[in-house]
């Protein structure tokens, strides 16, 4: 089973919130909706029941990706499928699409919503997860031609941001010669924070710099490792249990 989150985000706040639960087993046919916790604290800010998924307390089972999923990846009969894999670096040979979506976070232009993975951690307490690089359109241009040289493997590092402007906590990356580039998911800080304060040592490297003329959104790939306490499970905060 994988599993990922689904996120809506306030229109008047620009607040996110985690609203529902994906589990899936792809190779079984088996796909799960449950709206999670968090949909209550989104609901005091105007969110209301999804046409998809229209009943608050109902657990929605299928035997295919539910479309509301399905249509936020780039169809495989498109032109220019397999080069939209490589940038996400993705084996072209085998198409997940819950692969796809915990990636590219299945945004669209035409709505708020917002899907992102579980972090899993390992027997041994530690994790590792991928992401593009976020808020690069709000980089200054000497940044951008930084971003142009960064090579495959190359180490940033990892910086906690006390005031950011939108998120209030926020995780930052540098490059070696000190130069700031954009930040992690905002559905990563909260863990990130839990690992930095027990095991301040997190790594962090360039996975695939997409060429220039690629979506910003989709432009660095990158791999964060690091370790979290032996008694933490991430992403196991109320907001994240299912609704009853």
């Amino acid at each position: 089973m994988k599993t990922l989150f689904l996120a809506w985000q306030s229109p008047e706040t620009r607040a996110w919130f985690p609203v529902g639960r994906l589990d899936a087993d792809a190779k079984e046919s088996k796909y799960i909706f449950k709206y999670i916790q968090g949909v209550e604290k989104a609901k005091r800010q105007g969110f209301h029941p999804m046409s998809s998924f229209p009943d608050f307390s109902k657990c929605y089972e299928s035997s295919e990706l539910f479309p509301l999923f399905k249509n936020r990846v780039l169809a495989s009969n498109r032109r220019g499928f397999e080069e939209y894999l490589r940038s996400l670096d993705l084996d072209t040979s085998s198409v997940d699409l819950l692969d796809i979506l915990a990636i590219t976070g299945g945004e669209r232009q035409t709505d708020s919503l917002e899907v992102f993975p579980k972090l899993e951690k390992a027997d041994d307490s530690t994790f590792r997860c991928r992401f593009f690089l976020h808020g690069l359109r709000y980089c200054h241009e000497t940044v951008r031609e930084r971003i142009l040289a960064l090579q495959v493997g190359e180490s940033l590092g990892v910086l906690l941001e006390l005031n950011n402007p939108a998120t209030g906590l926020g995780f930052q990356f540098k490059t070696q010669d000190h130069v700031l580039l954009g930040w992690s998911p905002r559905y990563l800080v909260d863990d990130l924070i839990g690992a930095a304060v027990s095991y301040p040592h997190l790594e962090a490297k360039v996975v695939l710099n997409n060429p220039e003329g690629t979506p910003l959104n989709r432009r660095v790939l990158i791999e964060l490792t690091g370790k979290l306490p032996n008694d933490y499970q991430p992403m196991s905060s109320p907001d994240f249990q299912v609704l009853h």
